[in-house]
């Protein structure tokens, strides 16, 4: 299982645009290997706030296929040239392998 993260340190009042953002049905939940999305918030912090989303794929290979589709890359191409949201302070993504869950 391929987990990615999305940490995004963003302005303190901005959580709700971002939580917007994840919380409507989008393309993403519709791709094949697509297991599940999960948005996280720090509890405290002044002035900023860290803001992680959690997608878990059932595999790279489905995770690549989804960077490849012409959905995903139609969506890079349509917000081409604009600029980040102002809120946004600061993002980071990374791809980790899920080795062990207990229930």
């Amino acid at each position: 299982m391929l987990v990615i993260l999305r940490k995004m340190v963003i302005k303190a009042g901005s959580e709700e645009q971002i939580l917007a953002r994840f919380q409507k049905e989008g393309l993403l939940e519709k791709q094949e290997g697509f297991i599940d999305l999960s948005v996280i918030e720090e509890k405290t912090r002044k002035g900023e706030k860290e803001i992680v989303v959690i997608v878990r794929w059932e595999s790279e290979e489905h995770w690549k296929q989804w960077e490849k589709s012409d959905a995903h890359i139609a969506g890079h191409k349509a917000n081409l040239g604009k600029p980040k949201p102002d809120y946004i302070v600061s993002q980071e993504v990374k791809r980790y392998d899920l080795k062990v869950v207990k229930k």
